[in-house]
């Protein structure tokens, strides 16, 4: 007779309906193993979308408010993976951002275990791809800020999720970054040897950049050198964030006679000239190529309106004629390089 393969680490679970409330009601054990065994059986549960749905809507959430205060590090951690799992769904997203089990989750940021931590993050950086989960986030910014500055050697994911994180919360209110001393300290990291660190770094810079006293920073701060060059980085979202960021710093004349003085002009004219890869048919490199296609011409519109910026377009006329009427070419990249000739070529 075959011997039953149990799995010492998880919890018995109940059949259909009835599993979720066990599993929950198990949870309020005073043994850590049976906690640990329930929350392991739950994280599983929750890849069910169908059980999800009954996690969230049968006002069991609150219940996890006591396993976030857990003495044991491995409740914790695991408490905090089974909300990321959770806020995998839009539902569950929602549910977390009604329930008042956000302030627990966020002081857990400093929580002794790192795995404990990067959990945070991971639903932390769900919660702000909503407009209302950044929106609640906010108030987290300085501490985030804080936390670029004093912790340099933490591990890629935990400053990428960190970096994400604050990249959406800056595009809906850019104020509490920059009160937080954020272009000086995201200055720091968009020359991170690492692509993936460089590119959220540079997501954030531009969200800083859309205010008058973003630009402002971005120029005094000496960051303007650093973002022209990172229009040559490798990676194709860099170079696309690194033009978004400098498209919104030109727009004043301190931003255009920096960049003007950086020789930044030829490296955007070169951008334009590249070609589009045939064989990219990868939809979301696509989207940011056009980005990248687009952020450089308004670049150059506000470049043009400076004297300097617009003798050396009109040498380049030519290539800009051939964006604006290019048939095959995208409305939107044809349309941004049409405006750039008419100033270009505008005569009072």
């Amino acid at each position: 007779m075959a011997g039953v393969l149990i799995d010492a680490t998880r919890a018995p679970v109940a059949f259909g309906q009835r599993a979720v409330p066990q599993l929950f009601a198990e949870l309020q054990q005073p043994e850590a193993r049976r906690r640990k065994r329930a929350l392991a059986s739950l994280c599983d549960l929750m890849h069910d979308p169908e059980r999800l749905y009954q996690a969230v809507t049968g006002g069991f959430l609150e219940q996890l408010d006591e396993l976030l205060k857990d003495e044991d590090p491995s409740v914790r951690t695991k408490t905090c993976e089974l909300l990321h799992l959770l806020t995998a769904h839009s539902i569950g997203r929602q549910a977390l951002l009604s329930s008042s089990l956000l302030p627990p989750v966020s002081q857990l940021l400093d929580d002794s275990s790192s795995s404990c931590r990067r959990n945070v993050h991971r639903v932390l950086n769900r919660l702000a791809l909503l407009p209302a989960g950044a929106d609640a986030l906010l108030s987290l910014v300085p501490k985030l800020m804080l936390k670029l500055r004093v912790e340099e050697e933490e591990e890629e994911e935990v400053q990428v999720l960190r970096l994400s994180t604050l990249s959406c919360c800056s595009r809906l209110d850019a104020l509490p970054a920059l009160a937080s001393d954020g272009v000086s300290l995201l200055g720091h990291k968009l020359s991170h040897r690492s692509p993936n660190i460089r590119r959220e770094a540079t997501a954030a810079m531009m969200a800083l950049s859309v205010p008058v006293d973003g630009k402002r920073e971005v120029c005094e701060e000496a960051v303007l050198p650093v973002l022209v060059s990172l229009l040559q980085d490798e990676d194709l979202e860099v170079r696309a964030n690194a033009a978004g960021a400098i498209m919104n710093t030109v727009i004043i004349t301190t931003g255009k006679l920096q960049c003007l003085d950086l020789d930044v002009l030829p490296v955007l004219l070169d951008l334009l000239s590249e070609q589009t890869e045939e064989e990219e048919d990868d939809e979301e490199r696509r989207r940011r190529r056009k980005a990248l296609f687009i952020y450089s011409l308004r670049a150059l519109t506000s470049l043009a309106e400076a004297p300097d910026g617009r003798r050396l377009l009109l040498e380049q006329l030519p290539l800009l004629m051939r964006r604006s009427e290019a048939p095959d070419e995208d409305r939107d990249v044809r349309r941004a390089a049409q405006t750039l000739v008419r100033v270009v070529t505008w005569t009072p």
